[in-house]
């Protein structure tokens, strides 16, 4: 017999849907503290990252058969813990958009894949902080080259001619 911890979470969740609490247990254990951070990149408050994290998994135990098995378990939880920070957000009207907002979450994607321990986290959380401090306080132009050359790896001719499009349409358009 398998242990659990060597099961994948597609075969957890299985085993939760027949009933097993071990199984939901197990999931939970794999995935809180990730997701809590993940969180609390949204809410900027480990409290309420903490009870968003609880909430969604009270959604998991209540809307057990809502899972799409073709998608990783963790995608689901990602995406449910997104949408639950973002409505506490806009509930507590704290929520504010920036034009870099993508550069963030991709950011924040790259970093996921590397969290191993707590020092990790909160190392990983503070630069990231300060590269967002630090990118937000650039011209809008630089912020958006560097979105462009770093994560969606554009060739800088290719922002060049983007940059030069854009001041032409600006050009028509306003003087």
């Amino acid at each position: 017999m398998i242990k659990l911890e060597e099961k994948t979470d597609k075969q957890l969740y299985q085993e939760f849907l027949k009933g097993n609490n071990n199984s939901f247990e197990e999931l939970v254990i794999r995935h809180k503290d990730k997701l809590i951070y993940f969180i609390t990149t949204y809410v900027k408050n480990i409290d309420i990252a903490e009870d968003i994290a609880q909430d969604v998994f009270v959604y998991i135990l209540i809307h057990q058969k809502n899972y799409d098995f073709k998608y990783s378990l963790k995608t689901y939880l990602y995406t449910i813990a997104k949408s639950k920070a973002l409505n506490f957000l806009k509930r507590e009207k704290k929520i504010s958009y920036t034009d870099n907002m993508e550069f963030i979450e991709n950011m924040h994607k790259s970093y996921e894949n590397q969290l191993n321990t707590l020092e990790d986290i909160i190392f990983k959380k503070e630069q990231k902080e300060n590269l967002h401090k630090t990118i937000n306080q650039l011209n809008g132009e630089y912020r958006q080259a560097i979105y462009l050359a770093d994560i969606e790896k554009m060739q800088y001719s290719e922002i060049r001619k983007n940059h030069e499009k854009v001041n032409e349409q600006y050009k028509s358009n306003y003087l």
